[in-house]
């Protein structure tokens, strides 16, 4: 009995937090460029006096699904789209490098090519500096080249190549913001195999029917769970009056 209700006690709690995940998963759904989070259980036996009956049960360590989602047409010159495996190199607030697979893109006031949140997309040499009044495309390779208003198409300039990279996606972890860094926080150096799509984005890879189906799943579990507990709480108090018949 003692060790059903451990079990039955932790495998209710996880069970909450996994479908949290899977509600971040569907609320994400249609965020572009976003990663589905990936839980597991397993089980850790408690050390202690006596016997080693108990056992608790907790998440592993929550993982990312890498695989690349749907391409969608927008036709918008600043969407961009990574084809295959590779990230965006961002600047964050506090001056290190994250990466995100969000190609949706603008220009600042200052003419600083940026994220749709803001963060500084990152070249080859810092960031981006786009002129005013120009048309601007993007080559596979990451190159930034500007065309201005009303002049003609030979009169290309390139400002830039955009920092491109493919660490290893073991040595990634997702921040608190949403974007990946490196376990060690390191900046990572551009990879010349990653290629981008101009006037395209990559849509979320959350699977919205394989979601629904594994909360309709947790749910159930989380009844079963319920129902041992109570089954436990039962069989102690038959066991309480069997003993104070005796």
């Amino acid at each position: 009995m003692d060790r059903l209700i451990y079990t039955a006690m932790t495998g209710a709690k996880h069970i909450l937090e996994q479908q949290a995940t899977t509600s971040h998963n569907l609320a994400n759904a249609t965020t572009t460029g976003f990663r589905s989070q990936l839980d597991s259980f397993r089980a850790v036996p408690v050390l202690g006096d006596g016997l080693p009956t108990r056992a608790f049960v907790v998440d592993a360590t929550v993982g990312t699904d890498f695989s690349t989602g749907s391409m969608q047409s927008t036709g918008r010159e600043l969407d961009i789209a990574i084809q295959g495996k590779g990230w965006i190199a961002v600047q964050k607030p506090d001056g290190s490098e994250g990466f995100t697979r969000h190609g949706s893109l603008k220009v600042s006031e200052n003419g600083i090519l940026q994220t749709h949140s803001g963060l500084n997309v990152l070249g080859d040499g810092g960031p981006i500096t786009i002129p005013p009044d120009v048309s601007i495309t993007f080559a596979k390779d990451g190159t930034v080249s500007t065309v201005p208003s009303g002049s003609r198409p030979n009169a290309v300039e390139v400002v830039g190549r955009l920092k491109l990279v493919n660490p290893p996606e073991d040595n990634l972890v997702r921040g608190d913001d949403g974007l990946f860094k490196t376990k060690d926080g390191a900046s990572v150096d551009s990879d010349v195999a990653v290629v981008v799509a101009g006037g395209m984005l990559e849509g979320s890879n959350v699977n919205v029917v394989e979601s629904m189906v594994s909360m309709i799943n947790l749910a159930r579990s989380f009844e079963m769970q319920m129902k041992l507990l109570t089954n436990a709480e039962s069989n102690e108090a038959k066991a309480s009056q069997i003993l104070a018949l005796s």
